[in-house]
């Protein structure tokens, strides 16, 4: 699969996610999507950023927008991370990287000086014919959902 590419459709993918279900690209047309990329549940970035998802959904939804949170965690960790915070979105685990790959988000980042490949957290908006209309790479948490709702009101 090769990755992404701004205004061209978006291959199709399955992905398996929070509430039982297999995310298909292909079901979601009619509805713009966004897929956000975060590192890891339960830390403080990926929660703040989960949570004002979460507090924007009912703007999102007026605008026809499906909402999805994609790490690596595994399904029960997705669970509880929604559930803790009440994600009215699935998370979309993807612990074989394929999402992750397919948007080129996994860079080498540094913790503690150590090097080590991780989630960049990422944003991808994707119309509702399938084409990819924007992304945000290296995403500061704040205020960006709200950037992501004004690129969605723009489509």
């Amino acid at each position: 699969m090769s990755s992404v590419a701004l205004n061209q459709p978006v291959p199709d993918f399955q992905a398996d996610a929070t509430g039982d279900q297999t995310v298909r690209l292909a079901d979601l047309k009619g509805s713009n999507v966004v897929i956000y990329f975060y590192p890891k549940d339960n830390t403080p970035g990926c929660t703040t950023e989960g949570q004002d998802f979460r507090d924007r959904i009912e703007a999102f939804e007026a605008e026809d927008t499906r909402i999805f949170g994609v790490s690596r965690d595994g399904l029960k960790a997705h669970e509880n991370f929604r559930a803790k915070h009440g994600f009215p979105f699935h998370l979309i685990s993807d612990k074989d990287e394929a999402l992750c790959q397919l948007f080129d988000v996994i860079k080498l980042k540094k913790l503690y000086g150590k090097e080590h490949l991780g989630i960049e957290r990422s944003t991808f908006l994707i119309d509702k014919e399938g084409v990819l209309r924007q992304e945000w790479r290296g995403v500061k948490v704040k205020g960006h959902a709200d950037e992501v709702l004004e690129a969605v009101k723009a489509l």
